[in-house]
């Protein structure tokens, strides 16, 4: 890493370490960690999920009891993804409801904005709400280059290197013109050959780039796509409204590989962005893949992700039903560590706006196992006392914390910092990071830093977790 800055090279040399030579947490079991994307930034800091299987995983010592939390404001905007440049910068897109989108580089000591770069913007399309919009960088990632990927509302790829604090675009690729009207670009990724994959809400667009040749391919699902999607070294991993697939690549083209639909009770849930599953696949060492359904209640689903099965063996490995009927959604991919998954209820949120704004949730967390022979689920255990309306969680598989963020009771808002055990799923601590509004963080994922600090995204600011 000879272009790094010598504490930023100290401080991910460190992180590798760990996560060549750290154990999994006894409750998950053997694993494998998740493969380096050679076109990712190095793990755990390249995109809002840390890695290619979207793992929400570090094998780095996050926060312990004893922590502290500060806040840096900067105004109305949500940096859903937060990443981590070669000099341990925080690097993120933030899209915001009264202004264009804007790429940001923050201080990870200040928490100070030191460099931004406006990206284009139109109005948005009728039918989402904007709370609820992901398009325009909600989904980012940067590559092994320094370099910021991010789609824009216009529809185009942009790609924005890093130059101290601050950025030049590099490239551009317009999309629009493989995409109908009213498609915009939720998430783009790329693949172990270097190919970039996208795909849109409205429609269910499923496209290929080729970034030396320009030339792109697209297919359609069965219905529309509204998360993102995780990358194998054999396929690409996407949910759609109605069902999960693999995809791979035929001459350039996106092809299905298989196609599962899940169990779906039509609900569009408070908390959901649509009518189907809330999660972006997560890949699980031993050849399984695993999203929530839109059941009622919803179900941990389990796949194997082969492209052709033994003769009696069936695609889906589990169903195993969370929390309570009548409340029970989420809009957050699974943890996923070993043959543990650890899943997130969000039902009921509805936004930091109008008459019902950061009203409290249905509680809920709740830790499935794949059983060794991986014939089968069980779920370990059910936390009802801690409700996180909207954030993406992360586990630290050096300390065996969930760290997540929960609005507490009270008239004031209350929002705090959470930590919860893997293994029993107890409450460990918990700090408060301040009231109302301005602390929502309205769907934006936690960040462990090189640092060990852990980083959130606001309506109004970033909030962070500093270890003691």
């Amino acid at each position: 890493m000879p272009s790094f800055s010598p504490r930023a090279t100290a401080l991910l040399a460190g992180v590798l370490l760990a996560a060549t030579a750290s154990a999994p947490s006894a409750a998950s079991g053997a694993s494998a960690s998740p493969p380096q994307n050679p076109f990712l930034a190095p793990d755990p800091f390249s995109n809002i999920h840390n890695d290619t299987w979207m793992s929400d995983t570090y094998a780095i010592a996050g926060p312990t009891a004893g922590a502290t939390a500060a806040y840096g404001p900067y105004g109305a905007a949500v940096c859903g993804s937060l990443t981590f440049d070669r000099a341990g910068q925080i690097v993120s897109v933030c899209p915001s409801a009264v202004a264009p989108p804007q790429a940001r580089i923050i201080d990870a000591h200040t928490l100070a904005v030191v460099g931004t770069y406006n990206l284009p913007s139109v109005p948005d399309s009728p039918g989402t709400p904007v709370y609820q919009n992901f398009t325009g960088g909600g989904y980012i990632f940067l590559d092994q280059h320094n370099r910021v990927w991010t789609t824009t509302k216009t529809r185009h790829l942009f790609v924005l290197v890093i130059h101290g604090t601050s950025f030049a675009k590099v490239a551009d690729y317009d999309l629009s013109k493989v995409l109908r009207p009213g498609q915009g670009i939720t998430s783009a990724l790329p693949d172990f050959s270097g190919r970039i994959w996208f795909v849109s809400k409205r429609g269910g667009a499923v496209g290929v780039l080729d970034p030396k040749t320009r030339r792109i391919r697209i297919t359609h699902a069965d219905s529309e796509i509204e998360n993102s999607f995780a990358v194998g070294r054999d396929g690409i991993y996407i949910v759609s409204e109605r069902a999960m697939y693999r995809y791979g690549v035929r001459d350039g083209r996106p092809v299905v590989v298989w196609r599962s639909v899940y169990r779906n009770s039509g609900q569009h849930k408070p908390g959901q962005v649509d009518h189907g599953s809330g999660t972006t696949p997560t890949i699980m060492p031993g050849g399984y893949v695993a999203i929530t359904d839109n059941a009622d209640p919803m179900d941990v689903v389990v796949y194997r992700t082969a492209a052709r099965l033994p003769r009696g063996q069936r695609r889906v490995v589990c169903t195993v039903p969370v929390f309570h009927k009548g409340a029970s959604d989420t809009e957050n991919s699974l943890i996923g560590s070993g043959r543990s998954m650890v899943v997130e209820n969000n039902y009921g949120y509805v936004g930091f706006a109008g008459p019902k704004a950061n009203a409290m949730t249905s509680p809920g967390f709740a830790r499935v196992d794949i059983n060794a022979e991986g014939t089968g689920c069980r779920r370990v255990w059910q936390n009802f006392s801690e409700a996180a309306p909207s954030v993406v969680p992360k586990l630290s598989t050096k300390t065996g914390l969930i760290y997540t963020y929960t609005r507490d009771a009270g008239a004031s808002v209350p929002w705090s910092w959470t930590a919860i055990s893997e293994r029993t799923g107890r409450t460990v601590f918990k700090v408060h990071a301040g009231d109302g509004t301005p602390y929502n963080n309205n769907y934006a994922g936690i960040a462990i830093g090189p640092t060990g600090n852990a980083y959130l995204s606001t309506i109004g600011g970033i909030t962070e977790l500093r270890r003691r």
